[in-house]
């Protein structure tokens, strides 16, 4: 591990259990981000992308391995420790957005102050988060609809007010798990390109998972993940554990666990 990583997985598994049912999703996941850097993974479904994401920001214990986080290791923190740094360090884009139906968009956007608020310390700072979440709204295109309800919203200002949300506690670090999935193709093409503008100008940090390798081209680096595994193509040196460059994308093998449709999309 480099000494300046931002964040890095060593071995990671994870197994879920039903009953008398094991099933392996993750099995021995090496790889690593830098400050400042767009990295997508990519994989078919059941492939542990979302697993992966999950561990990663501390949403989900590993069976076994190690994440470390600005140099000090995350996965072993208590439930508090952990819920502290997804609240101040990490933020978080779903692909059905999680909104709260009955809050308008602009108080969905100002949750994340209020859990890290107590009742009387809000009393002072509820303006300030106010006035942030506002300006928030109005970064992701959304000024003039931050006081409807979700049902009131398009997907596409679901997703961009869920950003808003993600951003509001100045994350160093935004995980996007599938945020384009609900969208349609030009929709998704926006968030996507509102993703960069967030990586590119304010510098955050972006893991994104998506099934999208169009998408995925348009971002620094790509790890796939294959039945819990990273898999590179034979002739990539990578730099880095799990690296694939999106320009020698056009070299990977045929695989079967990607869909006519993905395939189509990637133009592979």
């Amino acid at each position: 591990m480099a000494e300046n990583t931002f964040m890095y997985a060593q071995n990671l598994h994870k197994i879920y259990r039903k009953n008398a049912i094991t099933t392996p999703v993750l099995k021995g996941v090496d790889m690593e981000v830098a400050e400042g850097e767009f990295l997508s993974v990519v994989g078919a479904s059941g492939s542990g992308k979302s697993t992966l994401m999950h561990l990663l920001g501390s949403l989900d214990k590993p069976d076994a391995g190690e994440i470390y986080y600005r140099g000090k290791r995350i996965d072993n923190l208590s439930a508090d420790k952990r819920d502290h740094l997804r609240n101040h360090d990490f933020g978080f884009i779903f692909q059905f957005y999680h909104l709260l139906p009955e809050l308008t968009a602009l108080e969905n956007v100002m949750i994340p102050l209020m859990i890290r608020s107590s009742v009387f310390s809000w009393l002072g700072n509820g303006s300030a988060a106010r006035k942030r979440a506002t300006t928030l709204m109005e970064k992701v295109g959304l000024g003039h609809r931050m006081h409807h309800l979700p049902k009131e919203l398009s997907g596409g200002e679901m997703q961009r007010t869920a950003i808003a949300r993600a951003l509001i506690g100045n994350p160093a670090l935004l995980f996007a798990d599938e945020p384009t999935g609900n969208l349609d193709e030009d929709t998704g093409r926006e968030i996507v390109q509102l993703l960069r503008e967030l990586n590119e100008i304010d510098n955050v940090t972006i893991i994104m998972v998506t099934h999208n390798l169009e998408i995925a081209r348009g971002t620094h680096r790509i790890i796939k993940l294959v039945a819990g595994h990273v898999d590179l193509p034979l002739q990539q040196q990578p730099e880095a554990f799990g690296v694939v460059r999106p320009e020698s994308f056009d070299n990977l093998p045929e695989d079967e666990n990607y869909p006519d449709e993905t395939r189509r999309q990637a133009g592979i």
